[in-house]
């Protein structure tokens, strides 16, 4: 199940996956687990530095199979374990702003979980700055990357 909603400055995807929250979670914050399910198909993922804790280190980079390089670096904002992880790629690590990324734009992300029955409520936000950036992070394909990768999430979680 899919909902996709844009409001305002915001991009927004609901799921219900079919499996567990506690390994729901776990995929998002193991980072040989989130190696294995964030990215496109045919790309690799290679965590870096995975520090969920306010103001810790987020690096992911994923790799094309054409020699393409996405080169994600960020900070975490909020943790509550089980529940919520909200980042963004504004900073670096320290608080130091980050230079304007080539490929999304600048943004908040906010990925949100809950029990339903004996599945996972699964939510992922991403608020932008102004309704250009939504625009370009909507066109460069963020419902159709999201429902991709959440259906990899979903098949790991529900195989640990």
């Amino acid at each position: 199940m899919t909902s996709e909603k844009s409001d305002g400055h915001e991009l927004r995807a609901e799921y219900l996956l079919d499996a567990p929250r506690a390994s729901t979670w776990r995929c998002w914050t193991e980072s040989r687990l989130l190696e294995q399910w964030f990215h496109p198909e045919s790309w690799t993922t290679e965590v870096k530095a995975l520090e969920q804790r306010p103001g810790g280190a987020s690096h992911i980079v994923m790799r094309g199979p054409n020699g393409e390089v996405s080169d994600g670096v960020g900070v975490f904002l909020e943790v509550v374990p089980e529940r919520r992880l909200v980042f963004t790629n504004a900073y670096i690590s320290g608080w130091i702003p980050a230079d304007e990324p080539s490929g999304a734009p600048f943004r908040t992300m906010i990925i949100e979980m809950s029990d339903e029955g004996e599945r996972t409520r699964y939510v992922v936000r991403a608020l932008h700055w102004t309704e250009e950036a939504r625009k370009k992070h909507e066109e460069i394909g963020f419902h159709q990357g999201w429902k991709q990768t959440t259906g990899q999430l979903e098949a790991l979680a529900r195989s640990i």
